[in-house]
């Protein structure tokens, strides 16, 4: 099966993926590709599916409208081939906001994938969750123990993905991609009613 993540190229489940069996898919993925037989347009979409074409463009346009920011429909635009051929998603949340970083900024990107545009990753949400296909949701780890856990699940998801349907979202990651971290009392929930109203 086609697996996709998000973030794109958080290594730490993206080795996962091949080891058991499925196939990575990524919008960046162009290594396999002549980039100069790409852009003269001399390759078609079965050796470039991935790449900024006329075809791949049209396609991306059908995500969005018209009022969305440039740097959206770009990202999507790069994304809209991903969201047609993947069979599955492993999504890894958002740090955060108060995180003690296990590694440097080098190494975190590396493992966990650039953050990017929070805008475009929640629509991005919205789109593979209408899928309907499986979906491993992942709070972003931040201890050791963390990441063995994030290795294991995201082993088990690859492992079963045949006898998957739906969201896998054991860490109760909210809308955000963020860890459910309690309800909201009362006085809180109006006061952020209140602010919205005044805005």
């Amino acid at each position: 099966m086609k697996v996709a993540v998000i973030p794109d190229a958080a290594m730490i489940v993206v080795p996962l993926i091949e080891k058991n069996g499925h196939e990575y898919i990524s919008p960046t993925n162009f290594s396999k590709y002549n980039n100069m037989d790409v852009s003269g347009g001399k390759c078609d979409d079965t050796q470039a599916p991935y790449t900024l074409n006329r075809d791949n463009i049209l396609l991306g346009s059908s995500y969005f409208s018209n009022e969305l920011p440039s740097g959206i429909k770009g990202r999507l635009t790069l994304f809209s081939r991903v969201l047609e051929l993947a069979d599955a998603f492993i999504v890894i949340g958002k740090r955060p906001d108060h995180y003690k970083k296990m590694y440097d900024v080098l190494n975190e990107l590396i493992l966990f994938g650039g953050s990017g545009c929070s805008n475009e990753r929640k629509l991005v949400m919205a789109l593979i969750k209408d899928k309907k296909v499986p979906i491993l949701e992942l709070a972003y780890p931040t201890t050791r123990n963390d990441l063995i856990n994030v290795i294991d699940r995201a082993n088990d998801f690859l492992k079963n993905l045949t006898s998957i349907n739906g969201i896998v979202n054991e860490d109760n990651l909210d809308a955000d991609l963020k860890k459910h971290e309690g309800s909201l009392d009362y006085k809180e929930f109006k006061k952020i009613l209140d602010d919205l109203i005044y805005y």
